[in-house]
């Protein structure tokens, strides 16, 4: 059986040494580079099944390592930050990142995010790969694309699959735990306030008004629902 390829993109080495001992241990190919730069490198030269980012690095920093690496490419990202604000944490989130995991951690629990991110990710290839178009809304998952009106609208990978899921149930309330469970993780630790900054954004990409939504609505104390074919042709 092919062994998982984990890009460990840390410079401090009393971490990453035994981070990368560990990681071989349970299985997985580990390759280790202590700069954004040689990590972006190493990516480009042998792509890897999911990218362990520290935020701070000697040359480049963590978040525009992020930001690079999605532009290039869907692989799982988790964050590794010493930092503990939420706010930090969300930035890193709509950069495009899966997930995030603060220092100090367990080497069992990073572990389990891994494969977590990496079965969301698989489970989220299987799914049907149709275009769906919902009024002037029209999301390509084979190009990893969206438009209004025939005009391009840019979405972070999150923001696509958010976006996809309301869309594939336009006109149905789906619950802030369904959201939650689909688009990041059942066991999702981080706060559940990305959803409402990730809704918040994709209704400023559609030009939606927060006050009277014409495309995304909240329901109150339930979750968010994406308008209907009849709602959107009237």
């Amino acid at each position: 059986m092919k062994r998982r390829r984990v890009l460990l993109i840390e410079d401090e080495e009393s971490i990453s040494a035994p981070l990368a001992e560990a990681l071989e241990r349970e299985g997985w190919d580990t390759h280790v580079s202590a700069t954004g730069e040689g990590g972006l490198d190493a990516a480009r030269e042998r792509p890897p099944d999911i990218v362990l980012l520290d935020l701070m690095l000697p040359d480049i920093d963590g978040r525009d390592v992020c930001r690079i690496l999605r532009a290039e490419s869907s692989v799982p990202i988790i964050m590794l930050t010493a930092r503990g604000l939420e706010t930090d944490r969300v930035v890193g989130l709509e950069l495009g990142a899966d997930d995030y995991v603060v220092k100090p951690f367990g080497i069992a629990e990073l572990i389990a995010r891994m494969r977590a991110v990496l079965r969301r990710t698989v489970s989220r290839g299987e799914r049907r790969a149709d275009e769906i178009v919902v009024g002037d809304i029209a999301l390509d998952p084979r190009t990893w694309s969206v438009t209004k009106g025939g005009n391009a609208i840019e979405a972070t990978r999150r923001e696509f699959e958010l976006l996809r899921l309301l869309m594939e149930n336009s006109g149905t309330v789906l619950t802030r735990e369904q959201l939650m469970e689909e688009v990041w993780d059942p066991n999702w630790f981080g706060p559940t306030k990305t959803l409402d900054v990730h809704v918040s954004t994709l209704r400023r990409k559609l030009g939606d008004d927060p006050a009277a939504p014409r495309y995304i609505h909240t329901v109150r104390g339930v979750g968010f629902r994406f308008a209907s074919h009849e709602e959107l042709s009237e």
